[in-house]
């Protein structure tokens, strides 16, 4: 097979480089042709001249983009990029700080043997932040859970087949939101435990905003639902409280407008004309043989 590794970069060259040397180190033993590409998300800081050994890597190539699109976006554009430029049987978009452990990959192809042409998603089993984003993450899952009826346990580190990528190339949502695109353009998945890693260098990024805007990206792809759930759940409530109704009371009723019309604002990054033309903002692309 002739896999691809999708690797968002923002920065993070250090925590990159490192996980090149792990990555090239895990392929050596697998048996297909691996790839990696790595999108540089119009970063601040300059790239070192050796990035990571590719001693078992088919290639190592690098698209640099003229402006900072956000994680989603970078993964969107990589994957148009690839799928209209190179032959390939499987794309794995992963983190590039270690988060997601590339000694993962090697299960992720065990298991395709079983789920051939199927997407598989590495499902989080454990975490390694501290107890308040734990808590933060979960509740982002309950409510995902409870305002669209989907039950969304992976990120980004997923091992996706051609005919999947030809489906998210197609919907608006892969956009803004990629583990929301991809639970709406595919019903059946294969799965994998998968263990969140820690940070080879530096603080997560993904601090309590950067996590709400997340958890709202994923809900607003299924907007629809969230509008009917939101409305059913306001008429039940302002029947329950009927008899006593007061500012406390009432307060539940302004927080779900309030998330409503976020919903509906953030759906609207869902652009599909931007995504089909999303490959203008590539400034360069770098091989590395």
């Amino acid at each position: 097979m002739r896999i691809i590794i999708l690797i968002p970069i923002y920065n993070d060259w250090q925590s990159v480089s490192q996980l090149l040397k792990n990555i090239d180190l895990v392929v050596k033993d697998i048996n297909h042709d691996f790839l990696v590409y790595l999108i540089n998300d119009g970063s601040t800081e300059k790239k070192p001249n050796n990035i990571g050994s590719i001693d078992n890597l088919k290639s190592l190539k690098i698209i640099n983009m003229n402006n900072n699109i956000g994680h989603a976006r970078c993964i969107a554009t990589g994957i148009k990029y690839i799928y209209e430029n190179e032959n390939f049987d499987y794309i794995i978009p992963m983190d590039g700080d270690g988060e997601d452990r590339p000694e993962e990959i090697k299960i992720f192809v065990e298991n395709q043997a079983y789920n051939e042409n199927t997407p598989i998603v590495g499902e989080r089993i454990k975490r390694s932040e501290n107890l308040t984003f734990k808590l933060s993450y979960f509740f982002h899952k309950l409510i995902t859970l409870v305002f669209t009826g989907k039950s969304i346990k992976f990120g980004n580190f997923t091992f996706l087949p051609k005919k999947t990528i030809e489906k998210l190339l197609n919907d608006k949502a892969t956009w803004s939101s990629f583990s929301g695109a991809l639970v709406k353009v595919e019903n059946n998945f294969a799965s994998i435990p998968s263990v969140r890693g820690k940070r080879y260098f530096g603080p997560s990024k993904m601090n309590f905003l950067n996590l709400v805007k997340h958890s709202l990206s994923i809900i607003a792809v299924f907007k629809t639902s969230v509008i009917i759930r939101s409305i059913a759940f306001y008429a039940i409530y302002l029947i329950l409280i009927s008899n006593n109704i007061s500012f406390i009371t009432c307060i539940p009723l302004v927080l779900i407008i309030i998330f409503g019309i976020s919903i509906v604002k953030i759906s609207s990054r869902e652009n599909l004309d931007d995504f089909k033309n999303s490959l203008s903002n590539i400034k360069s692309i770098e091989t590395n043989d």
